[in-house]
């Protein structure tokens, strides 16, 4: 009998239904491509649907996170420790991508003439880019009106709400309790619904799973391996070392807590979207002792404003196509272009396809290197795309923990204990 619970317990757990679910889609999307790339509508339905929570599980949580906390001075210093960690941690990642391009040459010999390239293809993005500058970020931080901030979904604008409502909330004080006490109770009502949502990511993940290796193909990997290897790679070594040893001296594994975290990373691996891992994420954290106000302030600005794998992607995208394009570039042209990245990662934030977006952005200052190069990784892209997610979702994990941490708003045996310790 206790063996018969075991065999039908296994099955249950979300992590092994979606990454059953992953393997199931990429059979389906290598030997029938066309009902393969026949599941898009079904996996742009499943993220549809967590977007639609992402406004509210924000907004509540940093609301009641503000309204529950000592003192407004609090929040101030969060975010200033917050910011201090996302500008230093995202940079590092910026200049590692710099430096592994410089030492692996993944681009070089391949020897394209930009002329036969084609640029039509990355128009639509580099027109984006020209029209996310870092003034019309700022100027989009503030929505229409507080309700479009949440109807929107604007991740920004629903902070800069949040924070005011929250702040307001507890300079009422008592008189404001009976309206804490409510938002408490629709927090409660709200993560239900993210978990009746969540039943439905192992559908989510087989169909963008099945949609990505239908549509793209196997066969597109082939001719730039060398980039996709070296990403991946690049990507793998800044999450157990440079995050491990963020991790070990804030107290904790990282394995342990990739592991903790297992079924938001298979859930972002399948869909290739680092904000279907948002509302889980912010719960599991939650539940592994982070308090409700460091979580709601720190995982929307870590999304923002704390991409470590789109930042690696940018660097050693562009260093890619100045090396296929036999662009060569000088140490200070480098550093403009790392120094652009810095801002550029930051501008276009919450803007649908950033990475690539970005990286037109960033290549602009360097105009020897042609933004039609673009077109060389354009196809790949979606696959980078997955390793971009799964490491900003980490890296925004580990800021959270740290963060927490310096604010002594981590419960530290119950971050032990989630992480099997």
């Amino acid at each position: 009998m206790t063996a018969d619970r075991t065999a039908r317990a296994w099955h249950r757990h979300l992590y092994v239904q979606v990454l059953i679910a992953i393997l199931l889609g990429a059979l389906l999307g290598a030997l029938a491509p066309g009902w393969g790339s026949a599941m898009k509508p079904l996996s742009d339905l499943f993220i549809k649907a967590v977007k639609m929570v992402i406004a509210p599980v924000i907004f509540l949580t940093l609301v009641t996170g503000i309204a529950h906390m000592r003192a407004l001075g609090e929040l101030g210093r969060v975010a200033a420790r917050a910011f201090g960690y996302f500008i230093a941690v995202s940079t590092l990642a910026l200049a590692i991508g710099l430096i592994v391009a410089n030492v692996v040459k993944p681009g070089a010999g391949l020897h394209i003439d930009p002329h036969t390239l084609d640029a039509k293809a990355v128009a639509s993005y580099v027109g984006e880019a020209k029209h996310s500058g870092i003034w019309d970020f700022i100027l989009g931080i503030v929505p229409t009106t507080m309700i479009s901030a949440l109807t929107d979904g604007a991740i920004l604008q629903i902070l800069f709400v949040a924070v005011l409502t929250g702040i307001a909330i507890a300079l009422v004080g008592e008189p404001a309790k009976p309206v804490v006490d409510l938002l408490d109770r629709l927090q409660l009502v709200v993560f239900r619904i993210v978990a009746i949502i969540m039943r439905a990511a192992p559908i989510g993940a087989f169909a963008a799973i099945a949609f990505t290796v239908g549509h793209y193909g196997v066969h597109v990997l082939a001719g730039l391996a060398a980039l996709l290897a070296t990403v991946y790679l690049t990507s793998i070594l800044f999450v157990l070392i440079v995050l491990g040893v963020i991790g070990w001296l804030a107290g904790f594994s990282i394995l342990r807590l990739i592991a903790y975290l297992k079924a938001e990373l298979l859930l972002v691996l399948g869909t290739s979207s680092s904000e279907a891992g948002l509302p889980p994420l912010m719960q599991r954290l939650e539940e592994a002792g982070c308090e409700p106000g460091v979580v709601g302030l720190v995982v929307p600005l870590g999304y923002s404003f704390n991409l470590d794998g789109t930042n690696i992607y940018m660097t050693l995208a562009a260093l890619f196509i100045a090396q296929a394009c036999g662009v060569d570039l000088s140490l200070g042209q480098q550093l403009a272009l790392l120094g652009v990245a810095v801002i550029s990662s930051k501008g276009a934030a919450g803007v649908t396809g950033a990475g690539f977006i970005t990286l037109a952005a960033t290549l602009a200052v360097v105009p020897s290197v042609p933004v039609a190069g673009m077109a060389l990784i354009l196809g790949i892209d979606r696959f980078m795309s997955e390793c971009r997610a799964l490491t900003n979702i980490i890296g925004n994990a580990v800021a959270t923990i740290v963060v927490a941490r310096w604010e002594g708003a981590l419960d530290r045996e119950k971050l032990a204990a989630a992480l099997g310790k």
